[in-house]
């Protein structure tokens, strides 16, 4: 349980985020504090303390204390992506890799896990949709005994393909196949426009589940630089394609990559889109992210104009975890993906699709979009401000527009690989930056989710890894 001095710190914690007291206002003084809060002196004097431990306040002699500058204003912004030779033998290993990591995290106890890219549950809207389904059930019982329909449920590709309009794409219900996950659908992408043995083109760094993807299905991969501000560079896009390296594919994450964080600006989106289809050259978008900006991005789907742009998306960071509900919109491979997702998994179960699809075709969706878009901004800059205050100088991480994570580049000679395996043994999980790209080129980067909410095990936790590094 919270200490009274701690419950009057958040609370001008929070003041400080939502903007009611700026950098340079006067904060109240301590017999403010006191007779406002009903507290003692110590009381009052330790919440101050709190705040200026974490880089909020400032103390002036003879004047009290006043709302400061952010740390987080003076961490540098990550540097960017420096050219490399393509070398699609690297991918070659890059699966056992990553799983060993995997592996190591899940054999020892952790306290706080900082890996994780999903929100906690108590952010997501579990009554709401516990009460819809229990609806549907009463309403339909036979959904759990009919066999289940193709594709989709049609009141959800609705949903969707309203959703969908939203943000730019224009597609009919029909158009829309549900997956399980967006990993599913990626998985379908990559299958329908290649064989064993092509090259496709890839983010560096990207998601590792995309890497383990490309291994799997025998593919090469060449990777090109992505930058934490604008995204995948075209330049090397542009060279790698006028270099008849037979690329079949591009896959990119344009909004809240993951893990850099950045989003690729609408024209450069426009660009994209354009370059591929050019080239004859299919481009695969994973749009996991995609609504969890205060405004919502427009997908690159928005300018695709003959089909070439193979959109996958989820419904998983945003609202239901535990669902595992995603979908995508396969332009002139429709038909193909269909068959293979037949093939592959059969048809997505009816109950969860009908609750779900209730859920987001109502104001309450778009109510609780904005409110987890805000908490998690909040998160952010916590996470950040700790940061600043308790990592190294030389430290770097370039903040994102919304989203769940932060990617943090290291001072120099700092082994995000090291640190992993330092803070595994304190109790702390956090994803070095080797497993979102081949060899050990991001060594010195290590990415955090910010789904948990900042309080004093976060800190303490934030406060370990500074010192480890």
């Amino acid at each position: 349980m919270s200490t009274l001095y701690h419950r009057i710190a958040e609370h001008y914690r929070g003041a400080i985020q939502a903007g009611a007291l700026r950098s340079g206002d006067r904060f109240p003084s301590v017999r403010e504090l006191m007779r406002r809060h009903e507290v003692s002196l110590s009381t009052a004097l330790q919440a101050c303390r709190r705040l200026e431990d974490d880089g909020l306040l400032e103390a002036r002699a003879r004047s009290g204390y006043f709302v400061r500058h952010p740390r987080r204003a003076a961490l540098p912004p990550a540097s960017e992506a420096a050219p490399r030779a393509i070398d699609a033998a690297a991918y070659v290993g890059i699966s056992e890799h990553i799983s060993g990591i995997l592996a190591r995290g899940q054999r020892h106890a952790v306290e706080l896990n900082l890996a994780l890219a999903v929100a906690p549950p108590a952010m997501y809207p579990a009554e709401a949709l516990a009460r819809a389904m229990q609806r549907r059930l009463r309403l339909a019982p036979q959904v759990l005994t009919t066999m289940t329909r193709r594709h989709g449920h049609p009141l959800l590709r609705a949903a969707l393909a309203r959703r969908a309009l939203e943000r730019g794409v224009a597609a009919a219900p029909e158009q829309i196949v549900v997956t399980q996950g967006c990993t599913e659908a990626m998985n379908l992408a990559l299958r329908v426009v290649t064989q064993p043995g092509d090259t496709v083109a890839v983010e560096s760094p990207t998601f590792y589940g995309l890497l383990q993807i490309v291994e799997a299905l025998g593919l090469r991969a060449i990777e090109l630089p992505t930058s934490p501000k604008t995204g995948l560079s075209l330049e090397a896009l542009a060279f790698a394609l006028d270099q008849r390296t037979a690329i079949r594919a591009v896959v990119v994450q344009p909004t809240l990559h993951n893990p850099l964080g950045c989003t690729m600006p609408d024209e450069r989106k426009a660009e994209l889109v354009a370059l591929c289809a050019a080239h004859g050259v299919a481009l695969i978008e994973d749009d996991i992210y995609g609504e969890m900006t205060a405004q919502p991005a427009r997908p690159l789907k928005a300018w695709d104009q003959d089909g070439g742009v193979i959109h996958c998306n989820s419904l998983n960071k945003l609202l239901a975890p535990g669902l595992r509900l995603g979908w995508m919109l396969a332009g002139r491979w429709q038909a193909r993906v269909e068959m293979l997702k037949y093939t592959q998994s059969r048809f997505p179960e009816e109950l969860p699709q009908s609750v779900v699809a209730e859920y987001v075709d109502s104001p309450a969706y778009d109510r609780h979009r904005r409110r987890l878009a805000e908490q998690l901004r909040v998160h952010r800059d916590a996470y950040a401000d700790l940061v600043a205050a308790h990592f190294p100088s030389g430290t770097r991480v370039t903040l994102p527009d919304g989203g769940l994570l932060l990617w943090l580049q290291l001072p120099d000679g700092a082994s995000g690989d090291r640190l992993f395996a330092a803070a595994l043994e304190r109790g702390i999980k956090i994803a070095p930056g080797s497993m979102f790209s081949t060899g050990a080129r991001f060594d010195g980067f290590v990415r955090l989710g910010v789904g948990r909410p900042p309080d004093d095990t976060l800190a303490a936790a934030l406060r370990t890894l500074g010192t480890l590094v």
